[in-house]
């Protein structure tokens, strides 16, 4: 319960949004509901361990990507992970930079991302910023952004519709998969962060088209 604390703040200040259960009981229930776009599942949880979960989530969802963090170090348990639909493995005690960055490979394997340098069909220009996509940068004069995976998905759709208006529902049913009450708090929240990211560049505006969607303007 401390562990899976001290993981869901250290993800948070990188830019995820971190849904935890320390029950494993009521994990399923709360992954229907939060439909997160990656699985961190701690084998040793208590009522039901990650291995039972991944063989559930997995009937559920057959490509979402299952990362299992835990203390046993057998080869058989290594196995038994993998064999039951786990995409990676990470044995405590582990730091958190590399946990980031198997999160961000999954995450990138997910997306068809390839780790390689960026073609010019890769790369928005966006006022004084350039985005490279596959990189999931954010550059600017003054510094450069690593965004997160839903950041960077949320960015490209809206620069793809951009001085036009974007309606709230089909960023939800694109980005989330439905337009539930959850995923559009979710959704105030990136928005808020993007506009903190472009801020450097008044002639990027996310404005907010009331009870419909925003528009994002690229003058």
């Amino acid at each position: 319960m401390f562990l899976g604390k001290i993981v869901k703040e250290s993800l948070e200040t990188r830019g995820l949004v971190v849904h935890m259960e320390s029950d494993g009981a009521k994990v399923i229930a709360a992954f229907r509901k939060s439909q997160p776009d990656i699985c961190v599942l701690d084998v040793m949880l208590p009522n039901k361990d990650g291995f039972q979960l991944a063989k559930e989530i997995r009937e559920i969802d057959k490509q979402i990507p299952i990362l299992f963090l835990t203390a046993k170090t057998q080869t058989e348990d290594v196995v038994k992970g993998f064999t039951l639909g786990g995409n990676d493995y990470i044995r405590k005690p582990f730091s958190m930079e590399e946990l980031i960055v198997r999160i961000d490979n999954l995450l990138a394997l997910k997306s068809g991302i390839k780790k390689e340098s960026s073609s010019k069909a890769d790369v928005l220009h966006i006022g004084i910023f350039t985005f490279y996509l596959h990189k999931q940068v954010l550059h600017s004069p003054a510094e450069e952004r690593k965004l997160s995976y839903r950041e960077s998905e949320l960015l490209k759709f809206l620069f793809n519709n951009r001085n036009g208006i974007t309606d709230r529902r089909d960023i939800l049913n694109e980005l989330w998969g439905n337009d539930s009450f959850f995923n559009s708090r979710n959704l105030d929240v990136y928005v808020t962060r993007l506009r903190s990211y472009l801020r450097e560049d008044p002639s990027v505006e996310i404005l907010t088209i009331k009870g419909i969607g925003y528009r994002f303007v690229v003058e």
